[in-house]
């Protein structure tokens, strides 16, 4: 049976770079779960509105076609997916067994010094409030289901040390 790993969190808590790193240590596929927003979504959070969930429904069910594919090849793999409130981790779960979560975490002051520092990302850092009472009422209500691994990212002085201490090959992420 193959396995999905879905690595969520806020936006710049560093879910790209722990999936990466999960799926170079496994062998396996990686994709970036933001490739499968609609433009228009894009649009809207590049402008600095947040997004409904009525804008999220069209995204979640290309992430998970994308799972089903996998999940039909018998490929494992990594995708990165802000997955913030609980019926979007319901949405990507459902029927999809071999689904696991990986819920990264970071301070928020942490978080919004990457997103304002980061070039190239599409979400502005003014939207990071939108997305952080969300993220953390579900983890504090016990929501997630056994099958979570929690990652504090705070980053590391030594990371060349950490990797080769790791057998994941991911600690930290700056």
């Amino acid at each position: 049976m193959n396995d999905i790993i879905i690595v969520m969190g806020v936006s710049g808590s560093g879910k790209t770079t722990v999936a990466q790193g999960i799926a170079t240590a496994m062998g396996w596929e990686f994709a970036e779960g933001d490739a499968f927003h609609p433009e228009a979504n894009i649009a809207k959070m590049s402008s600095g509105h947040p997004l409904t969930d009525e804008d999220r429904w069209p995204w979640l069910r290309a992430i998970g076609e994308w799972i089903d594919s996998h999940d039909r090849s018998g490929t494992s793999a990594v995708i990165t997916c802000s997955a913030l409130r609980q019926v979007y981790r319901d949405i990507l779960r459902e029927g999809r067994p071999t689904v696991r979560f990986v819920h990264v975490t970071a301070d928020p002051e942490l978080i919004e010094d990457r997103m304002e520092h980061r070039q190239g990302h599409f979400m502005p850092a003014s939207l990071l409030p939108s997305h952080i009472p969300v993220a953390t009422l579900g983890a504090s209500r016990g929501v997630l289901s056994h099958a979570t691994v929690f990652v504090n990212i705070r980053g590391c002085a030594d990371r060349e040390a950490a990797v080769r201490n790791n057998p994941w090959g991911v600690v930290c992420a700056d």
